[in-house]
């Protein structure tokens, strides 16, 4: 779930696509302090700046944002909006206190958490590695998404072209596919393949 508290970041006009723009192999992590809780704090000092396995981001980001117990086609789903996500902010860096990153490791962006990743949320998305959900012209895009309402497939947020994690859920539960979950929340867009990036990690 990401949130909005970035402090001053600049606005990046620089427009990517699909193979154009290579598979990312690593993503810069900014690690934020922790809170009081014993959480990663939005608005905590920036400790440092970690390059991780753009992969393993992924995988140590989705069972932090959706529930492994999930059913498949929601944490599929999950997974593309995870990754695009990620592969959007990975092109487009920001320099926040002097420290120059792609994402940080809280609802800034997503919520990371190293070496959580699960067996569940590992197949949904080694799954979905080959597939990216782009414009037809195939620009690389923010797939943006919030928490949500449980039992609902939430319609406030397809408005808005955000996901739900609850709705995904929801939908899922009701039979539909990854792609039509996709297609619920983001419309005039279009699945395809990478050019070059197989389904499980090479």
């Amino acid at each position: 779930m990401m949130g909005a508290w970035l402090g001053n970041v600049p606005a990046h006009a620089q427009t990517y696509y699909l193979g154009a723009a290579g598979f990312p192999s690593t993503i810069r992590v900014a690690i934020r302090e922790n809170n009081a809780s014993g959480e990663p704090d939005p608005r905590g000092r920036i400790i440092y700046v970690s390059n991780v396995n753009f992969d393993e981001y992924c995988r140590c980001v989705l069972p932090n944002e959706w529930f492994p117990s999930w059913p498949l086609a929601s944490l599929e789903a999950g997974a593309i909006a995870v990754k695009m996500f990620a592969w959007y902010h990975q092109l487009h860096p920001v320099t926040v206190d002097g420290f120059t990153f792609d994402v940080d490791n809280t609802v800034n962006f997503q919520t990371y958490r190293a070496e959580s990743q699960q067996d569940q949320t590992d197949s949904a998305y080694y799954n979905t590695r080959s597939l990216a959900y782009v414009k037809p012209d195939k620009e690389i895009f923010e797939l943006n998404y919030r928490a949500g309402y449980q039992d609902s497939p939430n319609w406030q947020y397809r408005n808005a072209q955000k996901m739900a994690q609850w709705g995904t859920q929801y939908l899922a539960s009701q039979g539909m596919t990854p792609l039509q979950i996709l297609e619920f929340y983001y419309t005039g867009r279009m699945l395809t393949t990478i050019p070059g990036v197989g389904s499980v990690n090479q």
